[in-house]
């Protein structure tokens, strides 16, 4: 019988043990295609190990590698017209951090592709993208509804797989499998273990879609955190990252929401506004080392 088993891994964000227990797990699955669908560097501790690591799999067993917002952030990164200092440099500052830690990779990073597609011998395709057709920052969400979701996968696919928002599901719109194979490195559903999305086609069956949760040394992240100066060096925003990790659910957009045009404005330092959002009940309890406590 044809059978095509398909792997789609997401969002790792520098977070290497997430990965490596990730990898582990995917080979025990034996998949014959593997695709990492963008957002591997940055918003993470160990962008260059990751990036790296998947390098070394295209290289020795293939896999493929896409492109998604946050290696745009980083190629922006490299314009020598960016300013260097003041509240729109403070608040792009981890990315500057990433920027600086992957060194030589960045031209890796300009040449990775937008989308992947796989037809079935039935001719039915299997489109990867990051986001939505329209653009890798364009996130197919989990609650919004159907109308939406068939504009941006349009032309629709037998299976569309998708990333970005950090939350995983499995829907069908249509005639269309619409699959958001999770966050390799920092979950946003209120699952620390780390997600990631199998697929197989088969001539009797079909596509079918299945989300695989793993569990990862989550002390060596927050050790990583801390010791690769992720925490102490790229400003102030990796402290609500290291919370988001923690929460399993995301808070960079809440404090976007209320202090980033007064960052911008020169009303509030970043710093101020971060240790404001983490003295709100919910968040406090999160708090601590090898963070800022929220007290102080």
């Amino acid at each position: 019988m044809n059978r095509k088993k398909i792997v789609v891994l997401s969002d790792i964000h520098g977070n290497m043990p997430a990965l490596r227990a990730v990898s582990k797990s995917i080979k025990e699955w034996q998949p014959d295609t593997v695709i990492v669908n963008g957002d591997t560097v940055n918003r993470g501790p160990l962008s260059k190990d990751t990036f790296q690591f998947v390098l070394d799999k295209r290289q020795q067993e293939g896999w493929h590698i896409l492109r998604g917002n946050h290696e745009d952030y980083i190629i922006g990164c490299s314009n020598p017209d960016n300013v260097s200092e003041g509240p729109e440099y403070e608040l792009m500052r981890f990315a500057y951090w990433t920027n600086a830690q992957l060194g030589d990779l960045i031209s890796y990073l300009d040449e990775l592709p937008d989308e992947f597609q796989w037809f079935a011998p039935d001719g039915s395709e299997f489109r990867v993208r990051h986001a939505s057709m329209s653009s890798n920052r364009d996130g197919l969400y989990h609650l919004a509804d159907d109308k939406a979701i068939r504009q941006q996968i349009s032309p629709p696919p037998a299976v569309y797989v998708t990333g970005h928002t950090h939350h995983p599901y499995i829907r069908q719109i249509d005639n269309t499998l619409v699959v958001n194979a999770g966050s390799v490195g920092s979950s946003f559903d209120r699952d620390k273990r780390a997600c990631y999305g199998r697929f197989t086609w088969n001539e009797s069956e079909g596509w079918e879609a299945d989300l695989v949760r793993v569990e990862y040394d989550f002390s060596q992240i927050e050790r990583d955190y801390a010791e690769s100066g992720f925490l102490s060096e790229a400003g102030g925003l990796p402290q609500l990252m290291l919370l988001e990790l923690r929460r399993a659910h995301g808070l960079i957009y809440r404090w976007a929401t209320q202090y980033q045009d007064d960052v911008l404005n020169g009303k509030i330092t970043i710093e101020k506004s971060v240790r404001k959002l983490m003295m709100e009940e919910d968040i406090r309890p999160f708090t601590g080392h090898p963070g800022w406590q929220a007290d102080k």
